[in-house]
């Protein structure tokens, strides 16, 4: 597998990168693992306007779906379009969400994009085994495994800590994991990750590589999410950075 992080700045665009967005490539298959606000210029610089054979939404706040609503354009009105309906992974009430998000005047965006909707469990798209569970997050959240060939992704998606982030990352190859907040301050529970949680997480799942992600750059610091993360896990721990590829 390879990752190639589009977008990784928490909650809105930062000055350097957009939102959450990773692709996820085997076997000539790309699998886009959500779609943040200001992602569609990463993808075209980084992989291609149409280098993607399936999305999956992992929550349907805006820092994770918005450029999902920018991309019914490409593939609706392309001058060789239309293209045909593109698969969607996403939890209940994307069609509605996408398609407000998109025209209040028009109705549905069902031409561009074919639901499924996600449940807690494991499901092939293309090549990949994917299993994804409900982490601890205030909207309906699924945290995500990839698996390909015996290697191993995780990813958190938004989440407080909880077991199911606890299992989904188990072993991983790879545990690409959101550190929103510092450490010391007054975190608003069930909400999301400090770098020493992702850190202990990465240590009580033993994973081999921790990759921090969904930064919130106006009020946090790289140096001391990193600080925090490394001083609870041994292993490798990096921040993850717009055009960054991961061989896993």
């Amino acid at each position: 597998m390879r990752l190639t992080v589009l977008g990784c700045a928490g909650s809105f665009p930062g000055p350097e990168a957009a939102c959450s967005a990773y692709l996820i490539e085997a076997d000539g298959f790309r699998l886009l693992v959500d779609f943040g606000s200001g992602s569609l210029t990463a993808l075209q610089r980084y992989a291609g306007l149409h280098a993607v054979d399936a999305i999956l939404l992992t929550h349907l706040h805006c820092d994770h779906i918005l450029d999902a609503v920018t991309y019914v354009v490409v593939r609706r009105y392309a001058p060789d379009g239309p293209y045909p309906p593109l698969p969607v992974y996403a939890p209940a009430g994307a069609p509605d969400r996408l398609a407000s998000a998109y025209s209040q005047e028009e109705t549905g965006v069902d031409d561009v994009y074919t639901f499924y909707g996600l449940q807690p469990g494991s499901f092939p798209i293309g090549p990949f085994t994917v299993t994804v569970d409900r982490v601890n997050h205030p909207v309906e959240t699924y945290g995500v495994r990839l698996e390909h060939n015996g290697r191993s992704l995780a990813y958190s998606s938004d989440t407080a800590p909880c077991e199911a982030l606890l299992r989904l990352a188990q072993g991983a190859d790879l545990f690409l994991c959101e550190a929103s907040y510092l450490d010391g301050v007054d975190n608003p529970p069930d909400l999301h990750l400090t770098g020493r949680e992702a850190g202990e997480i990465a240590t009580k799942s033993e994973v081999g590589r921790l990759v921090l992600t969904h930064l919130v750059s106006a009020w946090g610091s790289e140096a001391l999410t990193h600080e925090a993360a490394a001083s609870a896990f041994a292993g490798p721990v990096e921040i993850a950075r717009p055009g960054a590829r991961y061989d896993i």
